[in-house]
C-alpha cells in the first residue's frame, strides 16, 4: 500500500497553497487504488523548534539517551518514520519574505536526521529517504517563477537542496502567483494551477 504524506503549512484560513496541495494529494491517491493520504497540518499542530537537548540528544545512540533526551527527540522519530513510510510528498506553501513558512522549516529541522535520513561517508553526504517524488504547490502575492523577481524565489531552490541532500531528486512544483495583481489576474493563476495538478496528477 502506498501512502501519500501531505504537509501544509498556510497560516491562512483559506489557503491555496492548502487547497490545491490537498486536491492534488486526493487526486494521485485515485490514481492508486489502495494507497492513503497522511495530511499533517504544521500550523494547526505546529512542531518544537529545535534546542540545546534535542541537538545532544540526536547524536548518542537511542539507548544512551537520557529520559529527557528520548523524549526530546519523540516527535522527530514519529515524523522520520512518517517520512520514510511515504513514496509520495505533498508540500503546500506560501512564499512569504522570499522563502518557506518557519513551519515547514520546523518540519525539514525535525526530518533531516544524520544516520536516519542521510549519512556521511568518505566521499560526502548520502540521502537515506525513500520518498520517490515531491509536489511543491507554492502560492505567491508576485512572481516569482520566472521575471525580474524570479531571484528572490529562495523557496523552490531551498527545498530542492534539501531533499536532494535527503536523497530526493524527482521534484515538481506547482505555482500559484500573481494573486496579488487583481482578481483577474488571480482567477487566471488559479485556474493555471488547478490544470497544473491535475495533469500532474494523472501522469502520477
Amino acid at each position: 500500500m502506498s501512502s501519500i504524506l501531505l504537509l501544509t503549512s498556510s497560516p491562512r484560513a483559506e489557503s491555496l497553497s492548502t487547497t490545491i496541495a490537498a486536491d492534488l494529494a486526493e487526486k494521485i491517491k485515485n490514481q492508486h487504488p489502495g494507497s492513503v493520504v497522511v495530511r499533517r497540518n504544521l500550523v494547526a499542530n505546529p512542531l518544537p523548534h529545535i534546542d540545546d537537548l534535542f541537538t545532544a540528544a540526536i547524536r548518542k545512540p537511542a539507548e544512551a539517551r537520557t529520559a529527557q533526551e528520548a523524549e526530546a527527540v519523540k516527535t522527530s522519530d514519529a515524523l522520520v518514520d512518517e517520512l520514510l513510510a511515504a513514496d509520495t510528498l505533498v508540500i503546500g506553501t506560501g512564499l512569504i519574505n522570499f522563502n518557506i513558512y518557519s513551519s515547514l522549516k520546523s518540519w525539514i529541522d525535525n526530518v533531516a536526521r544524520a544516520g536516519r535520513t542521510f549519512r556521511y561517508t568518505e566521499n560526502g553526504p548520502v540521502g537515506l529517504a525513500t520518498v520517490k517524488k515531491v509536489y511543491i504547490v507554492l502560492a505567491s502575492g508576485g512572481v516569482y517563477s520566472q521575471g525580474p523577481a524570479a531571484s528572490l524565489n529562495h523557496a523552490v531552490p531551498y527545498l530542492k537542496a534539501v531533499f536532494g541532500f535527503l536523497g530526493i531528486t524527482d521534484i515538481e512544483t506547482i505555482y500559484v502567483e500573481g494573486l496579488a495583481f487583481g482578481p483577474e489576474a488571480a482567477e487566471k493563476a488559479i485556474g493555471a494551477a488547478k490544470a497544473r495538478a491535475e495533469e500532474l496528477a494523472l501522469a502520477a
